[in-house]
């Protein structure tokens, strides 16, 4: 049996989502004819290509004239130079055709719309180069990449304009499914006319389909942006192969379809299944097979008699050092794209090159932490493997790819996991660059830091949530605001870029808190202990033990309505009253400033439009932590 693994729309262009390189390397370990394809990246190809941008004129002519915006305008009358421009830029962003880059640094070769209004931030006083400050006389490639990144949202922008409001190169039409109680706005999104992004899409699925000719097909999603695709796909292949076998799973199913109810979800799918999928494939397989009844699936729900059903024969999970080697074959490597957003140096791993990305364990060692999903398979069954097993499946990758840089995508990597893998990889001389999330705890002393850095290691993130000692406490961090500043400078000192998320907005968060908490990262910045970071929005989950037991946080929780479909985010209320929206502008302003040097020695309160309070925080407070460091 032949089981086609799909990677649906969109994810991440630079590199592989590795949902399909797992399960195509654990099937094909038990002998299974398992091949895999990313549409995510082939749709993206399809559409910012010649015929795509003739596809999209075509749609922006059908269009009443009223209902043409001035980009779309824009797009039309600069029509000849996109289309004559967009092979070249999409072979440069691959890395065919590195010398496009002394053109596109010219700025006389790709059309400039809004999105280059960015670059006017930069702009050098002198009349120089507004972007030389960030890539010098010698950084040519990554500015071109940066150039060109803009004249892809630019046209991104355009399609969304006047083809589809939902696209987004990641989060496309993720409102469709993000915490949806019901199935009904994806089922009339599902029903709708098809437009051009839809279309093409079809195409590329049933060409897939014809090429491998496939018995099963398994879509997995890993986020809210990649469900109406991932459901589109599924429907093109129903009504084209109504005779092949379709499974559903993935992070998006785990999270937030546990309680699913909605019979129309199987109108596009045979099954569905929870958690970590080999097991519950595994069952899949032998039960396709006529090995085992339906009766002994684990895991998945399936739909009788017009009702949805759980079914979970419990058994074992497959041993995390038992799942194999992923495997990239079958995906065109060379056909990803190296994007520069952001021109933070830590940022830019999230979208810049391609990245073998593996777990160093399953699950989290600590799974304490407040906010997250500790409840839930991904997070609460903590396993690992030996460092020899792990190097083995570098080896491997590197071996079949040719790429030797490595993304550890793990929640939380162990410190004692990352020593030993550290001391194998120089006992073997194996040379890798890697990256990865860990928690900023003291286990990772200096010497460890320099041993990872040793290793390959070149940048780290890790949450630092809110820079207050006592909301540390109450999420249960296991770490303070000091010892985040030691633990951080000892990975800078080491010559690792170090990434913070940040949070704001978390229960009994008051807004004095918020503004000592953005002066403390004022100060981590200032003293090199981090280059980068990001404030998120809390958001309470019903996974997580704020939303299980909110009491115990000073807060109470919302009601929800009747939940048929996802399930996930869930509005509380906070005695404190504070408008953490209106106090988000001003963090996501500031450390976008921090981020890229300016704006240090300004007062914190600066960031805000509106009054308040003087943070309690000493000006000198990491200052002192670190020197207190230095004397120990």
């Amino acid at each position: 049996m032949r089981v086609l693994s799909v990677i649906p729309p969109m994810t991440q262009l630079n590199t592989p989502y590795p949902s399909t390189a797992y399960l195509t390397g654990f099937l094909r370990s038990r002998a299974v004819d398992a091949v895999q394809e990313d549409l995510a990246l082939a749709l993206m190809l399809k559409l910012f290509s010649c015929a795509g941008l003739l596809s999209l004129r075509e749609a922006i002519h059908a269009l009443p004239l009223d209902k043409r915006t001035p980009l779309v305008q824009g797009f039309d009358s600069a029509f000849e130079v996109y289309v004559s421009t967009i092979g070249a830029t999409i072979a440069f962003l691959q890395g065919r055709d590195p010398t496009l880059a002394h053109r596109i640094c010219g700025r006389n070769f790709l059309p400039e719309g809004p999105r280059f209004a960015s670059l006017d931030v930069y702009i050098d006083e002198d009349g120089g180069d507004p972007l030389a400050w960030a890539f010098g006389a010698l950084g040519l490639q990554d500015k071109a990449r940066h150039l060109a990144t803009l004249y892809l949202n630019d046209l991104a922008d355009v399609l969304r304009d006047a083809v589809d409001p939902r696209f987004e190169f990641v989060r496309y039409a993720e409102s469709l499914a993000t915490s949806q109680p019901t199935f009904e706005p994806l089922a009339q999104a599902l029903a709708a006319p098809l437009n051009l992004v839809d279309t093409t899409l079809q195409a590329l699925a049933l060409a897939a389909m014809d090429k491998h000719q496939p018995r099963l097909v398994l879509l997995s999603i890993p986020f809210p942006g990649a469900v109406y695709a991932a459901f589109r796909i599924a429907q093109f292949i129903r009504a084209a192969y109504p005779g092949v076998v379709i499974a559903l799973g993935g992070g998006f199913v785990n999270t937030e379809l546990r309680e699913l109810t909605e019979p129309r979800v199987f109108d596009y799918f045979d099954y569905v299944t929870l958690d970590a999928g080999e097991r519950p494939l595994l069952a899949l397989l032998e039960h396709l097979n006529g090995k085992r009844s339906k009766q002994r699936l684990v895991r998945t729900f399936v739909r009788e008699e017009g009702q949805v059903r759980y079914i979970n024969f419990v058994e074992p999970d497959i041993a995390f050092a038992e799942v194999g080697t992923p495997t990239w074959d079958g995906l065109p490597l060379d056909r990803y794209l190296s994007l520069l957003d952001m021109l933070n140096p830590m940022n830019r791993l999230w979208s810049d090159g391609r990245w073998n990305k593996l777990t160093v364990a399953h699950g989290c060692y600590w799974k304490k932490c407040s906010f997250c999903d500790v409840s839930l398979d991904y997070i609460s069954r903590y396993e690992g493997t030996s460092a020899a097993t792990l190097v083995d499946r570098i080896e491997a990758i590197v071996a079949e790819t040719g790429q030797t840089g490595f993304h550890f995508v793990d929640e939380a990597a162990p410190p004692k996991a990352l020593k030993a893998l550290a001391a194998e990889l120089q006992a073997r001389n194996t040379s890798i660059s890697w990256w990865g999330n860990i928690r900023f705890e003291k286990s990772f002393s200096p010497e460890l830091c320099q041993q990872l850095a040793d290793s390959g290691c070149i940048a780290i993130s890790g949450g630092l949530e809110v820079a207050s000692d006592r909301l540390l406490t109450l999420m249960k961090k296991g770490v303070s605001v000091e010892q985040v500043a030691r633990v951080t400078r000892g990975f800078t000192d080491a010559g690792i870029l170090v990434h913070a998320y940040l949070m704001y907005g978390f229960p009994t968060q008051t807004v004095q808190d918020t503004v000592d908490a953005l002066e403390y990262v004022r100060q981590l910045f200032e003293q090199g202990c981090i280059q980068s970071g990001f404030f998120h929005r809390f958001a309470c989950t019903v996974h997580s033990p704020v939303g299980r037991d909110p009491a115990a946080y000073g807060v109470s929780l919302r009601p929800l309505p009747p939940v048929s479909f996802a399930k996930n985010d869930v509005g509380f209320i906070d005695p404190t009253g504070v408008d953490h929206d209106r106090l988000g502008v001003g963090l996501k302003k500031a450390i976008y400033n921090y981020m890229h040097g300016i704006g240090l020695e300004e007062d914190v309160r600066t960031w805000f439009p509106f009054k308040v309070p003087k943070t309690t925080v000493a000006r000198n407070r990491i200052a002192r932590a670190l020197n207190v460091s230095g004397q120990g």
